[in-house]
C-alpha cells in the first residue's frame, strides 16, 4: 500500500515538474527558444547591389562594373601560417608580415579575415592553383572608369567597400544604389538553402550626363599641353551650353585615375571648377558694365579719361598696363582699363553695383549638382568703405568659383538669363526606360538689349585693340573677356607673386553654341589671361566645333561646304573647307 502510494506521487510530481518545466518553456521563455530556432531554420542574406552604368549624353560608358574576386581565409583553418603567408605575400605583394598578422589568429574567436579584395585575374589563378587550406575566395563588383582619368572630377570614385567619393557617384549614390537590404532564406537541418528563385542581386538606376566624351578628351589634351608649357600650378575649364546650363566638359589639372585614386593625394581629387575660389580680376567687369547700362548711369559712347593712367580712390591708387586716354565706354572692356571700369563703377554707385553682383548669383551656390560646391564671397555691403567698390569692379576684394563667372557670361550668351548649371540629363531604370530628365531652370536677370549690346563688346576683346586676339577661332567670332590676378597667400596674409590667368567667352557670337572658362594658376613665364588662357580657348573651340559639325559663320557668305570626316570612334575629324 504505502510503496503503491510513494509510486503514484513519484510518478504525479514527474509529471508536475514536465508540466511545469513546459509551461516555462511556452510561456516565460517562448521569445528565446523561438529566436534560436529561426537562426537554426532561416539565414539572413544581404542582397548585394551593382551600381547603375554612367554614360555620357551620345550613351558612351563612363563607369561600369566588373566581377572580381576577394581572397578571405579562416585563421583557425591554417595549418601552416608562416608558409601560407610566404605563399600568399608572393603572389599578391602584400607585406609577408601583414599576411602572417592576420592568418595567425587561431587563438581568437575569428573565423573571417579579409586579406585582399578585388583581385586581379592572374592573382586568382596562382592563388588557386596553390590551394592552401583555411583559405577561399568571395565575389565582388569593382567599379571600374573605362577612360581612366576622364573627367575623373565629375565622375568622382567608389572605394573597396563600393562607397562612392566624390563626383555623380557620391551626388547620385541612392539613384545608382537604388535597391538593397536583407531578405530571409529558410534552409533544412542540413543548412541548405530551401527557398528558390529569389533575385539575391540587385541592379541600381543608370545615370546619362549632360558630359561628352568627345569634348572632354578636347578639353583635357590641350589643358595637359598648356600645363606643360606654362608650368602652371593648377588649372581648370569648363563647356557649356549657355541655354540650358548643360555642362559638355568640365576638367581640372592636376587630376587622377577614378580605378586607382589612392596614387593621388586630395589636391588632385579637388574639383576646383566648383571649389577653388579666386579673386577672378578684369572678367568681373562685366557686373560693372552690364549694371551700368541696365540703370541708365552710362550710354554707349560715354567718354572717360584714362589718360593719367591710373586713378585714386579710397586712398588707394589704382593703375592700367598703359596708359589709354579718353576713351569710349565700350573700349574700358576692349582694353581692359581698371581705370575705366572704377569710374563706371562709381557712376552706379555702391548699392545698385552690390545687387547686380547678386543678380549674376556671386557669393551663392551655382546649384549645380556636384558635392562640395562653393559659395564665394560678397563683402558686406553696410561694412563696405572707400575701396571697396573700386576694388570690386576690378575684380579684387570678392571670392568666386570659375563655374560662377562661366555662369555669368553664359547670362550675356543667351540673351540675359540667369541659367542652373547641371551634369546629369537623365535618370534611366536597369532597363533602359526614362525615370526622370533635367532641363535646368533659368531666371532673366537682364534686359535682352543689354545682353545684344555686351555680346558685340565683348567680340571687341578678340578683335585687333583687344586683349584677347589669340583666344579668336577662324571663321566664328568669339566673345569673352580676359582675367588676370594676383594670387592671396593665406598663409602670409599677402598677395604672392603668382597671378590667376584666365579668359572666359562664348561662341559663335550671334548664336552661340557653347561658353567656356579657362583658369590658370601660377602660369611661369607670361602672366596675361590674353596669352596663357585665351590660346586654350581658342583650340579647345576650333577642334570642339570640328567635332560638333558647326558651321562657320562665313560658311554661306563665302559659298564654303564643309566636307568633315568620322573616324571609327564616331568622332569628327579636323574640318576641311572647300569653295565651290
Amino acid at each position: 500500500m504505502n510503496r503503491a502510494l510513494f509510486l503514484s506521487t513519484a510518478v504525479a510530481f514527474g509529471f508536475l515538474v514536465v508540466i511545469v518545466r513546459l509551461g516555462n518553456l511556452m510561456l516565460l521563455d517562448h521569445e528565446r527558444l523561438w529566436a534560436k530556432a529561426q537562426s537554426q531554420y532561416q539565414r539572413e542574406k544581404q542582397i548585394d547591389v551593382k551600381r547603375g552604368v554612367i554614360y555620357d549624353r551620345r550613351g558612351r560608358e563612363l563607369a561600369v562594373n566588373l566581377d572580381e574576386e576577394s581572397l578571405y581565409c579562416d585563421p583557425t583553418e591554417v595549418a601552416s601560417p608562416r608558409t601560407a603567408a610566404l605563399e600568399i605575400s608572393s603572389v599578391t605583394g602584400m607585406k609577408y608580415s601583414d599576411v602572417l598578422e592576420k592568418v595567425s589568429q587561431s587563438g581568437g574567436k575569428k573565423h573571417f579575415v579579409w586579406l585582399k579584395r578585388k583581385l586581379g585575374d592572374d592573382e586568382v589563378l596562382k592563388l588557386k592553383n596553390l590551394a592552401p587550406g583555411g583559405f577561399g575566395f568571395v565575389n565582388e563588383t569593382r567599379r571600374y572608369y573605362p577612360n581612366g582619368s576622364l573627367a575623373s572630377h565629375v565622375l568622382g570614385f567608389v572605394n573597396v567597400d563600393n562607397k562612392a567619393e566624390g563626383g555623380v557617384e557620391r551626388m547620385y549614390e541612392s539613384t545608382l544604389t537604388n535597391k538593397g537590404g536583407k531578405v530571409v532564406l529558410e534552409r533544412d537541418a542540413t543548412g541548405k538553402v530551401l527557398s528558390q528563385g529569389l533575385e539575391l542581386e540587385s541592379k541600381g538606376n543608370n545615370l546619362v550626363l549632360t558630359i561628352d566624351e568627345g569634348l572632354q578628351y578636347i578639353a583635357e589634351t590641350a589643358l595637359d599641353e598648356a600645363m606643360r608649357k606654362w608650368r602652371a600650378d593648377s588649372a581648370s575649364v569648363i563647356m557649356m551650353d549657355p541655354f540650358t546650363g548643360d555642362i559638355l566638359a568640365m576638367a581640372n589639372r592636376p587630376g587622377y585615375d577614378p580605378n586607382d585614386p589612392g596614387k593621388t593625394g586630395p589636391e588632385g581629387r579637388k574639383n576646383r571648377a566648383i571649389m577653388d575660389l579666386y579673386e577672378p580680376g578684369s572678367t568681373f567687369k562685366i557686373v560693372a558694365g552690364t549694371s551700368a547700362i541696365e540703370t541708365g548711369a552710362v550710354s554707349l559712347g560715354s567718354m572717360f579719361d584714362c589718360s593719367k593712367g591710373y586713378i585714386e580712390a579710397g586712398g588707394r591708387k589704382y593703375h592700367d598696363v598703359h596708359k589709354l586716354g579718353v576713351i569710349p565706354f565700350e573700349e574700358i572692356f576692349q582694353k581692359s582699363s581698371n581705370v575705366g571700369a572704377i569710374q563706371v563703377a562709381m557712376r552706379v554707385g555702391a548699392g545698385k553695383y552690390y545687387a547686380y553682383a547678386k543678380k549674376f548669383g556671386f557669393g551663392q551656390k551655382t546649384g549645380i549638382d556636384l558635392p562640395w560646391e562653393a559659395a564665394g564671397r560678397l563683402p558686406d555691403l553696410k561694412r563696405f568703405n572707400g575701396a571697396s567698390l573700386p576694388s570690386m569692379a576690378i575684380g579684387y576684394g570678392v571670392a568666386v568659383t570659375p563655374l560662377q563667372i562661366l555662369r555669368a557670361y553664359s547670362a550675356v550668351a543667351n540673351g540675359g538669363y540667369l541659367v542652373t548649371p547641371h551634369v546629369v540629363a537623365q535618370i534611366l531604370s536597369p532597363d533602359g526606360e526614362v525615370i526622370s530628365s533635367f532641363h535646368g531652370t533659368r531666371t532673366r536677370i537682364l534686359k535682352p538689349e543689354t545682353a545684344a549690346t555686351f555680346k558685340r563688346i565683348f567680340s571687341l576683346v578678340t578683335e585687333d585693340g583687344g586683349t584677347a586676339k589669340q583666344a579668336a577661332i577662324s571663321g566664328n567670332h568669339v566673345s569673352g573677356k580676359t582675367g588676370t590676378s594676383r594670387l592671396f597667400d593665406p598663409r602670409t596674409g599677402r598677395y604672392s607673386g603668382l597671378y590667376s590667368s584666365s579668359f572666359v567667352g562664348f561662341v559663335p557670337e550671334h548664336n552661340p553654341r557653347i561658353a567656356m572658362i579657362v583658369v590658370f594658376k601660377g602660369a611661369k613665364g607670361e602672366v596675361y589671361g590674353g596669352v596663357v588662357a585665351g590660346p586654350v580657348f581658342s583650340e579647345i573651340a576650333e577642334k570642339a566645333f570640328a567635332y560638333m559639325n558647326v558651321p562657320r559663320d562665313d560658311a554661306f557668305k563665302n559659298n564654303l561646304v564643309y566636307l568633315g570626316d568620322e573616324n571609327q570612334n564616331g568622332v569628327k575629324g579636323a574640318p576641311q573647307w572647300s569653295r565651290n
